[in-house]
């Protein structure tokens, strides 16, 4: 699969991304996000896998940079 970026993400998947990144609960994720995040490889069970991690740190990075 190809790498994805932030920008591919649409906001309702950006949010669950940043939620999950800060150990903040599914329950409160858009459920078509994380379904979309899961298959994407991206979210696992309740918690971002590496890739995800990988891609909402380098969002973070690049708005620091901009």
């Amino acid at each position: 699969m190809d790498e994805l970026a932030w920008t591919d993400l649409s906001p309702a998947e950006q949010r669950a991304i940043a939620l999950l990144g800060t150990d903040m609960s599914v329950e409160i994720c858009d459920a078509a996000a994380l379904r979309t995040l899961k298959r994407a490889g991206l979210v696992r069970g309740s918690r971002l896998t590496q890739a995800g991690e990988r891609l909402r740190l380098a969002a973070i990075l690049q708005t620091l940079v901009a």
